[in-house]
């Protein structure tokens, strides 16, 4: 499991340019999904998958991952706001431990604290419903982890 990392930093020398990053907000009943250009620069909102079972679930990541031809993952590790990992935090870890046995591509955690509070935000402002931010909530929260990630590498890179 040498393709489960920390931090962006350390994910960095692992991606591939010229390919689409996935980034997940892993919720206890949904899965928010965004996906990057093959440039790495922006994140776009993609769907919400209703969880099931792991298997299920990993199954039609697995199938976007195809797809769309990812060529790493960035999840959001929902630490406390005082930086502490809680049980949330042990079950997204559980779940990188799981999926990164069932492929090959780099997986890495990236601090989400306040992803779906600038998600609702943004939201809100669009004048968007309640319905349907109830729908879209999660994979908008997943774009805001994603852009973080890219931004961050974008950073890391031009410093090189």
């Amino acid at each position: 499991m040498n393709h489960l990392f920390e931090t962006v930093e350390d994910i960095l020398p692992a991606i591939s340019n010229m390919q689409a990053l996935m980034g997940l907000d892993l919720g206890t009943k949904t899965i928010g999904v965004a996906l990057s250009d093959s440039f790495q620069t922006v994140a776009t909102p993609m769907e919400t998958v209703k969880r099931k079972k792991f298997g299920i679930d990993a199954a039609r990541l697995l199938e976007i991952i195809d797809q769309r031809s990812v060529g790493a993952i960035v999840l959001g590790l929902p630490r406390n706001m005082d930086g502490t990992e809680g049980p949330r935090c042990q079950s997204t870890r559980a779940f990188a431990r799981n999926l990164a046995k069932l492929t090959p591509i780099p997986i890495c955690f990236w601090d989400e604290r306040l992803s779906t509070v600038a998600a609702e935000r943004a939201l809100l402002e669009a004048d968007t419903t309640r319905k349907r931010r109830s729908e879209v909530i999660d994979h908008v929260a997943a774009s805001y982890i994603l852009q973080g990630a890219l931004d961050r590498m974008r950073h890391l890179r031009s410093a090189q």
